[in-house]
C-alpha cells in the first residue's frame, strides 16, 4: 500500500460512525445581488473586462477568424499558436489557407521542457476557446486540456479568447450549475478577468508582468 492509500484509508475509516452535516447555505448569497436581465450580460461583462484593458469585439461563428487575423496584423503579428484538435483550430487553418493570410501557425505539440525557450520567447500570441463568461465579474472560465494547455493562456504576450454569448452567465454559481460541473470537475478551473497586471512595485499599476498584456475577447453571437 502506497503513502497515498494508507493516508486515504485513515482518512475514511475515521469517518465511521459520523453522520454528514447537511448543507444549509443561502444559494440565494450567492446570486441575488448578481443577477442580471438577458440583454445586459453582454454588455456588462463587456464593460468589466474594458474597465481592466482587456478588449473585446461582438461577431460570429463564421467571421471571427477573419476578426482575428485583423487583429495580429494591426499589431504586426506573424505566427500563432493554436490548437490543430480544436474545432476552432482547425476553422482558422481553413481560413488562413483560403485567405491566403501568410500567418504561421503553431501547435503546442511537445512537452514544455523541449521548446521552453520558444515558448517564452518567440511566441507573440495564441488562440484558446473558453468554457464560459460570467457577467458580474466580467470573467471568462477556462478548463485547460492536453490539446489547450494552461501554458497557452499564460505565456504569449497576446491572449486571443473565443467565448460563445450563450454561454455567458449571471455569477459563477449558475454557471457551475448550467454546466453541471458536479458531474465532472475540471482539475484546473481558470477565471480570465483581463490582462495581467501588478502593482507590487511601488504601488504602481503594470501590464503584462505576469503574463499576457493584451487580451483579445472575440464573442461569438448566436446566428
Amino acid at each position: 500500500m502506497s503513502a497515498k492509500d494508507r493516508i486515504l484509508a485513515k482518512l475514511r475509516g475515521s469517518l465511521v460512525g459520523t453522520t454528514p452535516v447537511a448543507d444549509d447555505y443561502d444559494a440565494g448569497l450567492l446570486t441575488e445581488p448578481w443577477r442580471y436581465a438577458a440583454d445586459d450580460r453582454i454588455a456588462r461583462l463587456r464593460s468589466m473586462l474594458e474597465a481592466v484593458h482587456g478588449e473585446t469585439q461582438l461577431t460570429t461563428q463564421a467571421d471571427w477568424p477573419q476578426r482575428a487575423l485583423e487583429a495580429l496584423a494591426a499589431r504586426n503579428i506573424g505566427e500563432l499558436l493554436v490548437s490543430p484538435d480544436t474545432a476552432h483550430g482547425q476553422q482558422l487553418a481553413a481560413h488562413v489557407a483560403a485567405s491566403a493570410a501568410g500567418l504561421r501557425l503553431k501547435a503546442y505539440d511537445r512537452p514544455v521542457e523541449a521548446w521552453k525557450e520558444e515558448l517564452f520567447f518567440r511566441t507573440p500570441a495564441s488562440l484558446t476557446g473558453t468554457l464560459g463568461g460570467i457577467a458580474a465579474t466580467g470573467s471568462l472560465v477556462l478548463w485547460p486540456t492536453p490539446q489547450e494547455p494552461r501554458l497557452m493562456s499564460l505565456v504569449p504576450p497576446l491572449h486571443i479568447a473565443l467565448l460563445k454569448a450563450s454561454e455567458v452567465r449571471d455569477n459563477l454559481y449558475e454557471l457551475m450549475h448550467a454546466q453541471h460541473w458536479v458531474s465532472g470537475m475540471p482539475t484546473n478551473a481558470l477565471l480570465v478577468s483581463g490582462p495581467s497586471k501588478t502593482a507590487d512595485i511601488q504601488q504602481t499599476l503594470a501590464y503584462g508582468a505576469h503574463g499576457p498584456k493584451e487580451l483579445l475577447v472575440l464573442i461569438l453571437e448566436d446566428a
